[in-house]
């Protein structure tokens, strides 16, 4: 296995994994929550020491690509409630797409070793836009409570 954290020069990540930002745009939009770079990117690793990333939501869109590795599941939750599992592997899908708002969260499965993922915000990434799911969330959303746990810091 390739050693990726090292050759990409990626840091602990707050969600679980690592990661670095590799680009922002100098182009920005002007959105209710204040000016944000027309797109960002960074590269995201979950490997056997970090295989799972916490729950949480963006206002921006995030489209996520798989580079290397996999398989990831990644979980999705609507704002109405609804979940959805989406595979990111060699035989599964390489390409997702997150809309802002959206919950979510991922992990390796089937004995994948490593997922490496580039993800591009649009509008760019901003801490003010991202926030992770409270314990709450458990109690808004019953019917799912059993598949978001594990995501859900405690």
């Amino acid at each position: 296995m390739r050693a990726w954290q090292s050759d990409l020069g990626l840091e602990p990540h707050g969600e679980g994994g690592y990661f670095r930002r590799v680009y922002t745009s100098a182009a920005t939009l002007d959105t209710a929550h204040g000016p944000r770079p027309s797109a960002s990117s960074i590269y995201y690793l979950l490997d056997e020491r970090q295989p799972r990333g916490l729950l949480h939501r963006n206002r921006s869109d995030i489209l996520h690509f798989l580079i290397d590795g996999g398989p990831l599941e990644y979980v999705t939750v609507d704002p109405a409630g609804t979940l959805t599992r989406t595979l990111l592997g060699p035989d599964d899908e390489r390409f997702l797409l997150v809309p802002g708002g959206w919950w979510k969260a991922s992990h390796l499965v089937g004995g994948a070793r490593h997922g490496l993922v580039a993800e591009v915000v649009t509008p760019g990434f901003d801490y003010a836009d991202h926030a992770f799911a409270p314990p709450e969330i458990l109690a808004r959303f019953p019917h799912l409570a059993d598949d978001l746990r594990e995501f859900v810091p405690r």
